[in-house]
């Protein structure tokens, strides 16, 4: 682990060593999207890629993380223009139906914000999906986020500015 080193010290490392850059990587900036796909074929190669390009991010790699956003984190546009085959790392809920079967997923975060000066401490998100309305989903969502928050930052830290995002559909392939 590397610890109280200048970033630029962190950089100029990296680039000696061909760009590879060791410490540990907080994510700044994040953004928002949905998708919906369908297609006759396998999922991987037809409605998770149609999803993803209706979401926008089809060009990407993408990592999945945990649920917990670094107090840092700022909400941005989606970028316009991305280099194909990059990385962005994300947190999903993904979920797959048969045609006619309703298919929810839905993402919910707040913010903590220590209780004693006010100060944003970090984010916790949670992901849930099914085949029930975005309503229940939400409601679902919900209760994640309160075990969460009480099972090990209540004592702490308030949560606030909560958001959730749904989406649902029936596909008819």
């Amino acid at each position: 682990m590397i610890t109280k080193v200048k970033k630029q010290n962190i950089i100029a490392r990296g680039r000696k060593s061909r760009g590879i850059v060791i410490g540990n990587r907080i994510p700044m900036d994040y953004f928002e999207t949905t998708g919906i796909g369908q297609s006759d074929i396998t999922v991987h190669a037809g409605s998770y890629h149609l999803a993803l390009k209706d979401a926008g991010i089809e060009q990407y790699n993408i990592m999945t993380y945990s649920s917990i956003l670094p107090g840092i984190a700022r909400k941005v546009e989606k970028p316009e223009k991305v280099e194909h085959g990059s990385v962005v790392e994300s947190i999903m809920a993904v979920c797959t139906s048969q045609k006619g079967e309703r298919a929810t997923a839905g993402i919910i975060y707040g913010w903590l914000f220590d209780k004693s000066n006010g100060s944003k401490f970090g984010g916790l998100v949670c992901e849930n999906y099914g085949n029930e309305t975005e309503e229940e989903i939400s409601l679902k969502l919900r209760a994640s986020l309160d075990e969460l928050y009480y099972n090990g930052f209540s004592e702490k830290y308030l949560l606030k500015d909560i958001h959730t995002i749904t989406r649902s559909f029936v596909p008819d392939k």
